[in-house]
């Protein structure tokens, strides 16, 4: 994790967990002179708009007087939805056995694409089964996953 995501991790959990909400991840995308901020929440009955803009107003204040990005940006707060990202090792192993979608950030084995079934974690790394192969990803290399929804 970058050292300004670990930053913004400090400074914006704390204030989403005061407010009741699990504070599931978050994303800065730096876009030249405009950036995203996306800060992801969850509650055990789920998250309704009015979640967000209650959690994204107390952001928005802590933000402005700890002024933690300099270029301008947009901040966007979600839910993290049915194709959930999943951020620690924790996210990983409550989803064992979901399908997943991984891009890293550099190539492993030849490939930075990956897209099968989550089977667990081993120390510091993601399991993961794509096409009778088992990849061990470590969880420092992985850019983004996302569980693929299943729709029974």
């Amino acid at each position: 994790m970058s050292s300004k995501l670990e930053q913004l991790q400090a400074l914006l959990a704390p204030v989403v967990e005061a407010l009741g909400y699990q504070c599931w991840g978050i994303e800065f995308i730096s876009q030249g002179r405009h950036s995203l901020l996306r800060v992801y929440i969850d509650k055990p009955n789920g998250i309704l708009v009015d979640d967000c803009e209650k959690v994204s107003r107390q952001l928005s204040g802590v933000l402005d007087v700890e002024d933690p990005i300099s270029s301008d940006y947009t901040l966007e707060v979600s839910s993290p939805g049915m194709d959930r990202p999943l951020f620690t090792l924790e996210q990983y192993k409550a989803h064992v056995g979901e399908q997943v979608k991984i891009k890293l950030r550099s190539p492993f084995e030849g490939r930075r694409n990956f897209q099968g079934l989550l089977r667990g974690i081993e120390a510091q790394d993601v399991v993961v089964l794509v096409d009778d192969h088992e990849y061990l990803l470590p969880i420092d290399m992985i850019d983004k996953a996302n569980i693929i929804p299943r729709f029974e």
